[in-house]
């Protein structure tokens, strides 16, 4: 049975309809994979996809963790992509998820095929799935969720812009859920995989609401996302030098410190106590 993961700085989407790209993606050093079904596969290439899934899937499977994107449950293509999915993938990426209802019924689906062993990852990326996010995210059926910036836009019928202003409390309100639902949520996609700027404050922001990694649809931002979501040596130097002179402190019967200019009690050591336990994860 798979195990949900603790930790996805980096998960990679790739087009099913593009074989030739998905036998490269264990070499770029990627947490987990996506070979996509919705999005990167147009309506008239479904069926392609689907086969390029199982002839290619069984030869990653032992190289790196792979999932799958099917196309969400309002489609026609939804049952015969969860029909397709081949033993031995990781998990299944689910997106516009909107009602409980729905997962409801995507829980009985998943166990009428077998595949209720695998991790879910649910797509946070309409305004009613903002709207409901912390429901969502707290349902048994899934496992991780994501943020997905451009489907929230079209559908609010905004207009998307480099600075994020448009996005900023549904991304932080999806962040909450999982707080709440205490799973893990990964971040957005940069569309312009040309900038890498771009990547890495998005990325550093996200670290910042609380994500735990970044939806990547280039290689050359994975580095960029394992870099912004794993604490630097100085990071985990400082946390654990912290740590250990405010819980001298503490013992003594003393509740806050100042350390290096800054104010340390509880609450700036549970930041601390994360910061090791992200270092530890890698």
């Amino acid at each position: 049975m798979n195990s949900t993961p603790r930790r996805l700085r980096s998960l990679l989407f790739a087009p099913a309809v593009r074989p030739d790209l998905l036998r490269k993606m264990p070499r770029t050093g990627a947490d987990a994979i996506v070979i996509d079904l919705e999005d990167a596969t147009p309506p008239n290439a479904k069926a392609e996809g689907r086969a390029n899934l199982n002839e290619v899937a069984p030869e990653l499977i032992n190289q790196i963790a792979v999932y799958v994107r099917v196309n969400d449950d309002s489609t026609e293509w939804h049952d015969d992509d969860l029909d397709a999915i081949p033993p031995g993938l990781r998990g299944i990426v689910v997106p516009k998820i909107e009602t409980v209802g729905a997962l409801d019924a995507l829980q009985a689906r998943l166990a009428d095929r077998g595949l209720d062993d695998l991790v879910l990852i649910g797509g946070i990326e309409t305004a009613l799935g903002v709207a409901d996010a912390r429901p969502l995210l707290a349902h048994p059926v899934v496992d991780v969720a994501y943020f997905g910036a451009e489907d929230f836009v079209a559908d609010m019928g905004g207009v998307r812009t480099p600075h994020n202003a448009e996005v900023q409390y549904a991304r932080s309100q999806v962040a909450l859920a999982g707080r709440l639902a205490e799973k893990l949520v990964i971040d957005q996609i940069v569309a312009d995989f040309r900038d890498d700027d771009r990547c890495d404050r998005e990325c550093r922001e996200a670290r910042a609401l609380g994500y735990g990694g970044k939806l990547c649809i280039h290689p050359a931002q994975v580095a960029i996302a394992h870099a912004a979501f794993t604490p630097s040596e100085e990071e985990v130097d400082r946390a654990r030098r912290m740590l250990a002179a405010y819980e001298e402190a503490t013992a003594g019967g003393v509740a806050s410190i100042a350390f290096e200019g800054q104010m340390v009690d509880e609450p700036v050591a549970v930041q601390a106590r994360r910061i090791l336990s992200l270092a530890e994860d890698g």
